[in-house]
């Protein structure tokens, strides 16, 4: 899935850093021969802060295409995803004086786009006359769209995730799509480690049956 010509998120504006702090410490990306030289996001992020342009254009470059993916999983609509993971990048320089070595930013991106997803079903479900957010944010949204050339079994496991309870869902989606570790899923969901790994066997045994039951169903009328 390529960005390249389809909206705004491949078109970001080439001076998006700030200006460089006094005395910063030798992760400067004019100290390291440039931003290809840095090779962690945390790396990319410190020369961000210290007023390295292209740190960010290469932050954006690895994340555009993962983050607009986290939101068309989920909400369905491929221009609003769009419009949402530009949101994120937006969010993300706004952020910028804030973020502190500590946290990968990995994390932090998702953290950021999750809090978004969350402020989007609250509004969805308030404009559809306060249905239950369950109800009215992923499955009837069109979520998990079409693949183009998509075979049976791939789109029963599209469907058979459509319905499973949300919080489970969510843990495998972001275990699974997004290939977060247990403990990124924790800090982005704001939840123990523990119950990540409680929810995700609980999403994987009702995967397992609900994609079981069909196969039975296929069997009976086949």
């Amino acid at each position: 899935m390529a960005l390249a010509g389809t909206g705004t998120l491949d078109r970001w504006p080439d001076n998006a850093g700030k200006p460089a702090k006094p005395g910063g410490p030798a992760t400067d990306a004019s100290a390291h021969g440039g931003v290809s030289q840095l090779t962690s996001d945390e790396q990319l992020m410190l020369a961000h802060q210290q007023g390295a342009a292209d740190a960010f254009a290469e932050l954006f470059a690895r994340y555009r295409e993962p983050v607009f993916g986290f939101f068309r999983r989920r909400c369905g609509q491929e221009a609003r995803a769009e419009e949402l993971a530009q949101d994120v990048f937006l969010a993300v320089l706004r952020g910028t004086e804030h973020w502190e070595p500590r946290a990968r930013f990995r994390t932090w991106v998702y953290a950021i786009a999750m809090k978004m997803l969350w402020a989007e079903r609250r509004k969805a479900a308030r404009e559809a006359g306060a249905v239950p957010v369950e109800a009215a944010e992923f499955a009837s949204s069109g979520a998990l769209p079409d693949a183009v050339g998509e075979t049976d079994d791939a789109l029963a496991v599209r469907q058979a995730v459509t319905r499973l309870d949300e919080a489970d869902r969510e843990v495998l989606l972001l275990r699974e799509y997004e290939q977060l570790r247990y403990d990124e899923i924790a800090a982005v969901l704001d939840v123990p480690v523990g119950t990540v790994r409680s929810r995700l066997f609980r999403a994987r045994m009702a995967l397992k049956e609900l994609l079981e039951g069909k196969g039975a169903t296929t069997d009976a009328h086949g």
